[in-house]
């Protein structure tokens, strides 16, 4: 299970900003269900250390090409009330999010009435939990059939009274109006590989703006804000329709327009890291004169499953790895340099790869 699945209420921009990342062209119509096969595109993670890196490495005056990680955005179509009992195609819309690995539930958090809102008002806390009852009920769904397995299994084997237990305090908790995913933090618990519950996965909310509101905020995001802070999710403020004007334009003059709207970074790059974020994931790279590259690998991975991205045969006759942070290969200037300053570590097999570590894998097979 892989991506990051955009999530939302129908015309809250969800096709707009999916069609800003990949720069694709994914119809985005004024009226609900324009989307309804799932689309899939695979971005770049924006990373300055591999420019950084390759700039270490020219060799002849040819500099070494850079090749960035990607991670997957999914432009689900729009839930509706109901959607858990099919309304509005939910059921297939559903089975979609139940693929990807975590949500961008994007919220409308802006006043157009050229953009019809599907309930006929603005509240972004009452679409948010729209979507999160829709989501909650097909797992109560989900739980319910789990546990009448469970209860008929339990009489045979008494082992499974434990997980039986589990999924009726996920029940109790859902139907109390929270989250599974908060269950889930609070008791440690991992879930079965094949129970794929809806609202066990991690969120990063996305409030859609206008561009006048993009820098300050409005009490809309100041609500959203105050009620992802109290899950300990992210929250990402963009505005929908400036990052598709900044995907048709070159870098340079999208740089120049950030910097005219007072930006550091567009909000596709702001979504992007704040995704791979919430995956749970590190970027390692590895830097020599024939490739710059990064390299995707779960938080807590040791160097061994690290150098498993690279390829398996790495992992498998993994010896050691030499290993530097970034930050201090360039204070060093080059590898040489570094080499001599000791910074370059060899580490073993029990190492806890860190994000931008820099590493040369030495094995056998």
């Amino acid at each position: 299970m892989v991506g990051i699945g955009i999530v939302g209420l129908p015309n809250v921009g969800k096709s707009t900003l999916f069609n800003a990342i990949t720069k694709a062209s994914v119809e985005a119509a004024n009226y609900p269900f324009a989307t309804i096969d799932k689309n899939v595109g695979v971005v770049a993670v924006p990373d300055e250390r591999l420019d950084v890196l390759a700039d270490l490495f020219v060799k002849a005056g040819r500099r070494p090409p850079i090749v960035p990680t990607t991670v997957e955005f999914v432009d689900i179509a729009g839930l509706v009330k109901g959607a858990s009992q099919g309304e509005g195609l939910g059921n297939q819309f559903l089975a979609h999010i139940r693929e990807v690995a975590a949500i961008a539930h994007v919220v409308r958090c802006f006043e157009d009435d050229n953009v019809v809102h599907v309930a006929g008002r603005v509240d972004p806390l009452a679409d948010i939990e729209t979507i999160e009852t829709e989501l909650a009920l097909a797992d109560l769904a989900t739980l319910e059939r789990r546990a009448e397995r469970l209860r008929r299994a339990v009489k045979a084997n008494p082992d499974e009274a434990v997980q039986l237990r589990e999924v009726e305090t996920l029940q109790a908790a859902l139907e109390a109006g929270r989250q599974a995913r908060a269950v889930l933090v609070e008791t440690g618990w991992t879930l079965p590989s094949d129970l794929q519950l809806l609202t066990a996965k991690p969120v990063v909310y996305v409030c859609n703006v206008s561009e006048a509101d993009l820098l300050g905020g409005n009490e809309w995001v100041t609500a959203v804000q105050a009620k992802a802070a109290a899950e300990a999710a992210d929250v990402v403020v963009i505005s929908a329709q400036i990052e598709r004007e900044l995907a048709e334009l070159t870098d340079g003059e999208a740089l120049e327009f950030l910097t005219d709207l007072g930006l550091e970074r567009s909000g596709l790059e702001r979504l992007i890291h704040a995704g791979y974020d919430v995956l749970g994931l590190i970027t390692y790279l590895t830097a020599s004169e024939k490739e710059v590259r990064a390299w995707t690998v779960p938080r807590g991975a040791t160097a061994p499953r690290a150098a498993g991205a690279i390829h398996s045969d790495l992992e498998r006759g993994f010896i050691r790895a030499e290993v530097i942070h970034w930050t201090k290969l360039r204070e060093a200037g080059s590898m040489t340099a570094a080499r001599a300053r000791g910074w370059v570590r060899t580490e073993g097999k029990a190492y806890v790869m860190q994000d931008g570590d820099v590493m040369h894998v030495l094995f056998n097979v």
